[in-house]
């Protein structure tokens, strides 16, 4: 069990606004443009780019991501991500729906002057589900690796300017989308022949390439690993400002809980992940208070001062919507931004 002590306790400049609630990043359907609509009204406090993986290849996560990679074209090949010599045709409808994406957020967060938030799959995540050109992942050649991590970070670098630049008066936050970190830290990563597995990447080389990311971006980073062993200590140590988790897969062991205190103590905020991405069987929708007394349990429990939940954690769904309704991906958010404000009003 974790306690408050001098760390937890000091005030951090803000990020967000007290009591925010945020999306992971994924939508149902396939208008960008009501997308856009839909999070900066129903998320005021914490907004994003919606990403619509509906629209098809090159908006899915790995080829919306890819297309932010310099000097690194890739191509759709047998329904998989492969290094290529130019860009293939669904990159280039990467680059363009990124385009669309961008010209309907200029449009509707015109004087918008809050935090808002993007979102990328991170360098391991890439590495993983991107192949090389003779089919193996790009996880199996280091060297191949860090190019990409470095391509990463020079493509992030300027998709974050971009958005200053089209919505002047927001603060930008950029999510790291990292589902694949566990499995590339184990060695569970399949080869191409799905024989095999490739060899295990050590720690301390995820921790740098995280690094070398989130240091040349220029804005705080949040590092989203939904998976019951994500590395929430290697994540802090690579200097992310947040990590976005998911409750029911981090929030039940004691061991974890204690690490999630330490996250705390180090002055890391909280995206934490209590909505369900999918109804249940009874068609129950999300209950605000529900979904608020779940985290005031786990921030008593690491014993921390109640005045800071409120400004260190944000209500999120436990992972993307884009496999939800549109009707209950509106009934989630719409429960965490009314949770969040109950942390506010405890």
């Amino acid at each position: 069990m974790s306690t408050s002590d001098e760390n937890a306790n000091t005030p951090i400049q803000p990020l967000w606004p007290a009591g925010s609630a945020t999306g992971i990043g994924s939508l149902p359907g396939t208008d960008i443009a009501e997308a856009v609509k839909f999070t900066l009204g129903e998320l005021p406090d914490l907004p994003y780019l919606p990403e619509l993986p509906g629209r098809g290849p090159g908006a899915d996560m790995i080829g919306r991501s890819a297309g932010l990679l310099v000097e690194l074209p890739v191509e759709l090949y047998a329904g998989r991500w492969r290094v290529a010599a130019s860009p293939g045709r669904e990159l280039r409808r990467a680059y363009d729906l990124r385009e669309r994406d961008l010209d309907q957020l200029t449009e509707q967060a015109e004087g918008f002057t809050g935090t808002l938030k993007v979102q990328s799959a991170g360098p391991w995540t890439l590495a993983a589900n991107i192949e090389l050109a003779l089919g193996e992942a790009l996880v199996s050649d280091h060297g191949a690796t860090r190019d990409l991590a470095d391509s990463l970070a020079e493509g992030l670098k300027t998709h974050v300017a971009e958005v200053r630049r089209r919505v002047p008066g927001a603060r930008v936050l950029l999510q790291l989308d990292e589902p694949s970190l566990p499995a590339v830290l184990a060695g569970r990563v399949r080869t191409a022949s799905t024989l095999h597995t490739y060899r295990s990447v050590a720690p301390s080389t995820a921790r740098d390439t995280i690094t070398s990311v989130i240091d040349a971006v220029g804005v705080p980073v949040i590092v989203h690993c939904c998976a019951p062993d994500a590395p929430l200590t290697l994540l802090r140590e690579a200097g992310a400002a947040a990590l976005a988790l998911d409750l029911d897969l981090v929030g039940n062991g004691a061991e974890q809980i204690d690490t999630i205190g330490e996250l705390i103590d180090a002055g890391l905020g909280l995206f934490a992940g209590v909505a369900r991405t999918t109804p249940p069987a009874n068609g129950r929708q999300p209950d605000p208070a529900a979904l608020a007394d779940r985290v005031k349990r786990l921030w008593r429990d690491l014993g921390f001062a109640g005045e800071l939940l409120a400004e260190r954690v944000v209500l999120t769904p436990s992972c993307g919507l884009a496999g939800a309704s549109p009707a209950y991906a509106r009934a989630v958010l719409t429960a965490c931004r009314e949770a969040g404000k109950r942390l506010v009003d405890q």
